[in-house]
């Protein structure tokens, strides 16, 4: 079995080494073992799960953690799912209608006839419901590189993309890319740049509502990933809001050209973001106040 140090699994983590050492000190990393004052770590341990602190859960994360458990059908939990994938996928070029993607989540089919159908935009809708339940999870987890992978390697496995050699499902590119025109972080510099992002946001002890959107534009910006990255980091938001008590949000069709237009100016014009974000959110306040949650 092969082993690591302390310091590389807490950095894989985006722990302190200390709270490592403590979790092996306390047994709670299988495996571990110590010679002399070293520790030495399976490179396939976990970290381990803290306990969820229920009384700080929100009325809405509350809600969509029941409604997914019991698989409701019609609430809250149903219309995220439908809503947010629709329309994540939407912007990034994906060719089902809402009624298809709701179809797709309602009979776990796909019965769609008379056109054709992209494989991809299939397969990326059933995994994007797949993501939307792990970040539902696990909303609470402090943001690190490993959850920001999975959720990607989640999304695009089974595609087109993952069966080509370079395109990384699940790491950091290895070609560079642009957005919109615009130069993202060279590949050999995202590693260094996500970890002095995530050390950033990560070390406020609140976050705010500006803070979380400066996460996802210096996110966007990076483009960590060789593709995926508006996916991976609205379904990253809309965590952090579920995490920081913040109703969360989806960008629409009709908000597109003004989110991007947000994203491109948000260095020096805040406003831009801010109030597509906060019209999103209004619209998604419409539909808790319809499901009766408060927030």
């Amino acid at each position: 079995m092969e082993y690591i140090s302390v310091s590389a699994f807490a950095d894989r983590y985006g722990i302190s080494e200390r709270t490592a050492r403590n979790y092996c000190a306390e047994g709670k990393i299988e495996g571990a073992f110590l010679t002399g004052k070293t520790w030495n770590i399976p490179a396939d341990a976990a970290l381990p799960m803290r306990k969820r602190r229920r009384s700080k859960e929100s009325p809405l994360l509350a809600a969509l953690r029941e409604q997914k458990e019991i698989k409701l059908k019609g609430g809250i939990y149903h219309r995220t799912q439908i809503d947010l994938t629709y329309n994540s996928n939407h912007i990034e070029g994906s060719r089902l209608t809402h009624d298809q993607t709701r179809y797709i989540f309602e009979t776990n089919t796909v019965g769609i006839e008379g056109e054709s159908v992209r494989v991809d935009d299939i397969i990326e809708t059933m995994n994007h419901f797949r993501c939307i339940e792990l970040v539902i999870d696990r909303a609470e987890e402090r943001l690190t590189e490993l959850l920001i992978k999975e959720l990607h390697a989640i999304l695009k496995s089974g595609t087109s993309a993952s069966r080509k050699e370079w395109f990384a499902v699940g790491e950091y590119k290895r070609l560079p890319n642009e957005v919109g025109g615009n130069e993202t972080t060279a590949p050999e510099n995202v590693r260094r740049e996500m970890k002095a992002l995530l050390a950033e946001y990560n070390a406020k002890p609140k976050k705010s509502f500006a803070d979380l959107l400066d996460l996802h534009q210096r996110f966007e910006a990076i483009h960590p990933f060789q593709d995926g990255n508006g996916r991976v980091g609205r379904l990253l938001l809309f965590k952090e809001c579920l995490a920081n008590g913040i109703v969360p949000f989806i960008i629409t069709d009709d908000l597109k050209i003004f989110y991007y237009r947000g994203l491109q100016r948000w260095p020096e014009v805040k406003e831009y973001l801010t109030d597509t974000c906060l019209t999103a959110q209004d619209n998604y306040k419409a539909i808790l106040d319809y499901f009766k949650i408060k927030y």
